[in-house]
């Protein structure tokens, strides 16, 4: 019966599965929480993942949040004239 000394690892590596989903969970709520408050943060999003900013803009239309992406624009442009 080879099962039984597998069990600890398996159980071990299962736990830490669930840590690691749970750190990712967290990380995301996290990012979007920072994408959602800060422009600041959005215009650096922007310059270095540009996708993820992305990824954030449809998210928000998706749930009926419209006008982000508009705002940042005109803001951002603003900047630079």
């Amino acid at each position: 019966m080879p099962d039984k000394p597998l069990a600890p690892l398996a159980k071990k590596l299962f736990k830490g599965i669930i840590v690691l989903e749970l750190l990712g969970l967290f990380g995301a709520y996290d990012l979007y929480q920072r994408m959602n408050t800060s422009q600041d943060f959005r215009n650096t999003m922007n310059k270095r993942f540009p996708s993820v900013l992305e990824v954030f803009y449809c998210s928000n239309e998706m749930a009926g949040v419209y006008g982000i992406r508009e705002r940042d624009h005109e803001d951002w442009s603003a900047k630079h004239n």
